[in-house]
């Protein structure tokens, strides 16, 4: 799951690359040309996830090359390797989607530096901070799987299937992105989650994965009581203007899960797995609009910093023996 296909028809910078990536987490597969390089990846399909391609080679060129490997893979890394640092060439690896862009000749240091960025910035850049990416570009065995502590957020929105039904697909994805996924996405970001995925109308927001910190917890609090300031604010606006209504009921859990990059050869991403995922959209599904309901084991970390009230009696919770107790936001204490 870690390999790196290098595609030159110079032997020299083929035994290069490998001497410069020897002491990277990186099982590295090299080919004299474009063809052979392909039929590697065939071989290889589950372990490459990166491919770098000389632009200029006998036979299939670079963009040729790469172009086929993703119609192979379409989630693989791909990197165009020239030294023709011509504009138009840049042009046209943009234009084929490629990932990124090196020139010949190319320092080892700069190289590896640039395939690692490369590589985490295609994964991560949508869905993370600023501060996380920043982290991660320093220490990218973070992503590997592991078990870890953290904080689920699930969101929904109350009544959006009635309301979606009286709209047209076009105004239904304007209300989601415009009024729903973006600004709540927005305040995720600000304190340092990571929004894992959208489910329809549900967004799921990590807190303590990839990267962790002693404040996850009251983080995801706060980012909870925010969006819940903000979708009422919305909602005000649209019903104000044409009578539509922004009610969100957030679910919160804190425990041990497992994170890494899980999928398929054609989608893969960063998620996490275990108990506290299933607890968080349980209490998300119980929340009313405008309600936080959050865990025992959430609250038992942010009980001097936030009131909040227990909910009786118990929930019960599929695959799960005893009864969970639960309790609702009221504020900030």
């Amino acid at each position: 799951m870690n390999g790196l296909l290098f595609v030159d028809d110079e032997e020299g910078v083929r035994r290069s690359i490998t001497r410069a990536l020897k002491r990277e987490p990186y099982t590295v597969y090299t080919a004299e040309s474009g063809e052979t390089g392909i039929k590697l990846l065939e071989q290889y399909l589950s372990e490459i996830t990166i491919v770098i391609s000389d632009y200029k080679m006998p036979g299939l060129d670079g963009l040729e090359t790469l172009t086929r490997i993703a119609s192979i893979n379409p989630e693989i890394t791909r990197v165009l390797l020239t030294g023709y640092a011509t504009m138009q060439s840049a042009i046209q690896a943009t234009n084929e989607g490629l990932d990124g862009f090196l020139t010949k000749p190319f320092d080892n240091v700069e190289l590896r530096n640039k395939i690692q960025d490369i590589t985490i910035r295609k994964r991560l850049r949508q869905f993370i901070s600023d501060q996380i990416y920043q982290e991660i570009k320093s220490n990218p065995r973070v992503m590997e799987p592991k078990r870890q502590k953290a904080t689920i957020l699930f969101s929904d929105i109350r009544g959006f299937t009635e309301l979606s039904n009286k709209m047209s697909p076009e105004k239904i994805a304007d209300f989601l992105n415009r009024h729903y996924f973006t600004p709540l996405g927005e305040i995720a970001y600000h304190y340092n989650g990571t929004v894992d995925k959208h489910i329809g109308d549900s967004m799921m927001v990590i807190y303590g994965s990839p990267i962790s910190y002693e404040d996850d917890i009251p983080r995801a609090i706060e980012s909870a009581v925010e969006m819940q300031d903000i979708s009422m604010a919305i909602s005000r606006k649209l019903h104000k203007k044409n009578g539509a209504r922004l009610n969100v009921g957030i679910g919160i859990c804190t425990g041990e899960v497992v994170t890494g990059v899980f999928g398929s050869l054609r989608k893969k991403e960063y998620t996490v797995f275990g108990m506290p995922v299933n607890i968080a959209s349980r209490l998300e599904k119980l929340a009313k609009g405008g309600e936080i309901l959050i865990s025992e084991t959430t609250y038992k970390e942010i009980s001097d910093r936030f009131i909040a009230e227990k909910i009786k009696p118990p929930v019960t919770i599929k695959g799960l023996h005893n009864p969970v107790t639960i309790y609702r936001i009221l504020g900030k204490a």
